[in-house]
Formats: structure tokens, sequence, C-alpha cells
């Protein structure tokens, strides 16, 4: 997607582009949320066709990009702001059905199955006791360089109206697979075949653990980053360089 992306903005542009993303997702894993930013020359914004107007690549790249990647819209930031490193918190959604007959065809793409019936009560026991600054060694792949030590902000579970679980989770960052992971984990509490302090028990580890399940990468959707104002964004880049360092990447 992202090389689809910088491909588009190279031919309109006429300079070679590379994006940096707020967050790299796991393959199967979408974003209707996502951000990214790329250093180009003035003079690529001055052509004929944008006029110094970066919003008029919203509709150019709509006509050339394929129909799963969407602009939704451009414009300059300070040179302070970088898409990873400015970032305050990624949020995500995980969508979960585990309903007998799985996901209605409409939405499978976007729906992971779960085979068990499901406790959302259980499930929303579990996710709280893993929120706070802690090290999610145990759900991440660890990336050499890399902290596993994270900040989960938010991890709850709804039912929509069509009783498909719905679950919201955000953090000032994610490790890989570590969303999917954490869903995992909380599901097979929320089955029985686990409890609330096994769950628990997952923030002692310092290598990633074998018992905790990867749920499917379809159900997952990078759906927001939050940053900072424009005066506050050069020593938010300062403090995530020193706390994640060139290595410590995002993803779901």
């Amino acid at each position: 997607m992202c090389e689809e992306l910088e491909n588009r903005l190279s031919t309109i542009l006429r300079v070679p582009v590379r994006l940096t993303v707020a967050g790299r997702t796991d393959a199967g894993v979408h974003a209707t949320g996502q951000v990214a930013h790329a250093d180009v020359p003035e003079s690529a914004l001055q052509t004929r066709s944008i006029a110094g107007d970066p919003s008029t690549l919203v509709g150019r790249l709509a006509k050339m990009c394929p129909d799963d990647i969407r602009v939704k819209s451009v414009r300059i930031v300070p040179d302070d702001f970088d898409a990873r490193f400015s970032a305050l918190r990624r949020h995500y959604r995980y969508r979960l059905d585990d309903r007998k007959w799985g996901p209605e065809p409409i939405v499978a793409r976007t729906t992971a199955s779960w085979r068990r019936p499901l406790d959302v009560d259980a499930m929303n026991e579990a996710s709280a006791q893993l929120l706070g600054l802690n090290d999610f060694a145990a759900f991440c792949r660890r990336r050499e360089g890399a902290t596993t030590i994270r900040d989960l902000q938010r991890f709850a579970w709804t039912r929509d109206d069509d009783g498909v679980l719905v679950g919201e989770v955000s953090a000032d960052a994610f490790c890989w697979s570590m969303v999917r992971s954490l869903v995992g984990a909380v599901a097979t509490v929320g089955d029985g075949r686990r409890d609330v302090e096994w769950c628990r028990g997952l923030l002692q580890e310092k290598e990633r653990s074998p018992q905790v399940p990867v749920a499917e990468a379809r159900g997952l959707c990078l759906v927001g980053v939050d940053y900072p104002s424009d005066d506050e964004l050069a020593a938010r880049n300062a403090v995530t360089r020193d706390v994640r360092g060139s290595t410590g990447c995002c993803g779901g």
C-alpha cells in the first residue's frame, strides 16, 4: 500500500517521494486513520495542477489509486512534524464475531471469527489488568534494539447491534503483533480456557509467550492517531526518539 501511494505521488509531483507513516501494520490489517508525511521541495507544489494547494492531491490520487487506497486530506505541516515520532497515541479497533455462523459476508473482510462463545464481562476484566505502563514482551515479536515497554491507555469491549464484539485499544505506541496478541489473550479468558490471573501474569514474562494466540489480522483496523499542538512537536519527537529508538516501530 505504501509503495503504491509513493509511486502515485512521485508521478504527480515529479520528484521521488518516500512516506513516513504513523504505524506500519501487519499484513491483512486495515487502516482508516493512517497518517503519513513526506519531505518534498516547495517547487514540487508549484506545478500548474497543484498551484501551491496540496489539497488538490486528494482528487488526483482518488483517480489514480486502486479502490483499497484513499487519501482523505493533504496539507503542509511544520518542519518538526513527524508522522511516527510526533504521535501521542494510536487508536485501533478490533471486530470479533463469536456466532456459530461467523461474520456476515458483507463484513467478512473486516471481521475476525472466534469459534467459542465469548463472555464480554470476562474479557473486559482481563483487559483492565493490562492497562498502564508495562513491559508487553509476552505479546510482542521482539525486534533488536527496540523496547517492549508501552503505555496501554484503553482496552475495552462491547457488543454492537449485530452481536459482534468490538474492542477499542489505545496506546502511545504498539509493538509488532501486539494488538492481535492482546486480543487473543483476553479472548481465551472470554471463552473460559484461561482466567484473569493468567492474563495478568503475562506482564511478568520477558519473552514472547507461546501460550498467547495471535488473533486474525482481518479484524484489526488503525482508526486514529493523536498529535500535540504544533509548538510541542519538537519536544515530542525528542522524547519519542529517546524512548523508542530508531527501530522501535509500531505495528498491529
